[in-house]
């Protein structure tokens, strides 16, 4: 283990530890630990000094735990998740898994990790990923499926992570099609879906979501959209573990659900969580724009938009959904 997440380790109870202890601990002399110390503002991670304290975390860290995570994901679900890997620093979630998967990984690995380097939303949008401060998961899961079958598979993603946030103890989450999760118009959370596998065969999908769950006041000035995170939406510490565990149960009962009934078992729940329905929103597509009302999904999953009494469909793409304020 890197001597910065050991030190981690020990500072992330909030309380103030000398040099002299933290070197008694590590092995190492005080110099060394200073150092080691130094590098943990490479992950935005403040920390206070104070002479004759010591060194304290601004804030206490809850870092991932395999068997903390895996206490909020019951017998059913977690019998679909054979491997749960914890990572400190990777590039992406979903690009480690989609190399797992072309080595023969498992349905139901799941990733999870502290910091991403090159996080992306969808159409290639970066996403921010500061250390030990949100949640930022992956699951591959094979389908017997092929890729067609697959349409609206985003959409019930995004009602699977609205139930774990629901569990979580939080209200007034809406979707914004195709992958967003709001709570009073602001960003909450995003999903990314990365597919591989023949047009007419089964397919594997490496399911990504990025949650904000504590969002570190000078990372967020690199977000360019109206966001939130859990503990500014609760007022209250939120646990990362727990959270995560909440969502891997979801994840893992939606997915098996979808290959069984396609995404009409979640249709009706997707319509009622939908931030656009019924409100004036505005379509980009490529190099043009449509205004109109949002009417929700239809059976594929495809965008309903009401452009002035003519009704049309936009199918999964490359189309952005932007609210009219």
């Amino acid at each position: 283990m890197q001597p910065r997440y050991q030190l981690l380790r020990i500072l992330s109870d909030g309380h103030f530890h000398s040099g002299e202890a933290l070197g008694a601990t590590l092995g190492m002399g005080r110099s060394a630990v200073w150092k080691h110390l130094k590098t943990l503002a490479e992950w935005d991670i403040v920390l206070h000094a104070v002479s004759g304290k010591g060194y304290r975390l601004a804030h206490p860290l809850e870092l991932l735990d395999h068997d903390a995570i895996l206490c909020f994901v019951p017998d059913e679900a977690r019998s679909l998740l054979p491997h749960l890997e914890i990572h400190h620093d990777i590039d992406s979630t979903n690009r480690h898994l989609m190399q797992k998967g072309r080595l023969g990984a498992a349905s139901g690995h799941v990733c999870l990790a502290e910091r991403q380097q090159a996080g992306r939303g969808r159409r290639g949008r970066a996403w921010v990923s500061p250390f030990g401060a949100n949640i930022y998961l992956s699951v591959l899961w094979r389908f017997t499926l092929s890729p067609e079958a697959l349409s609206g598979l985003g959409l019930a993603v995004g009602v699977a992570v609205a139930r774990a946030l629901q569990d979580a103890g939080m209200p007034g989450v809406a979707l914004k099609w195709p992958n967003d999760i709001l709570w009073q118009g602001r960003k909450l959370a995003g999903i990314l879906l990365e597919m591989t596998g023949e047009l007419s065969g089964a397919c594997s999908v490496v399911v990504g979501v990025g949650l904000n769950v504590r969002m570190p006041r000078q990372t967020a000035a690199m977000i360019d959209q109206p966001w939130v995170d859990m503990e500014t939406a609760l007022d209250a510490p939120v646990s990362r573990n727990e959270v995560a565990g909440r969502l891997l149960r979801h994840l893992a009962l939606a997915l098996r659900q979808f290959e069984a009934d396609g995404l009409s078992a979640f249709h009706d729940e997707w319509m009622r969580l939908d931030a656009a329905n019924g409100k004036p929103v505005t379509l980009q597509l490529h190099n043009d724009s449509i205004a109109g009302v949002g009417r929700g999904i239809d059976a594929s999953g495809a965008l309903i938009l009401d452009d002035n009494g003519v009704i049309r469909h936009f199918p999964y793409g490359e189309v952005s959904l932007r609210m009219v304020s």
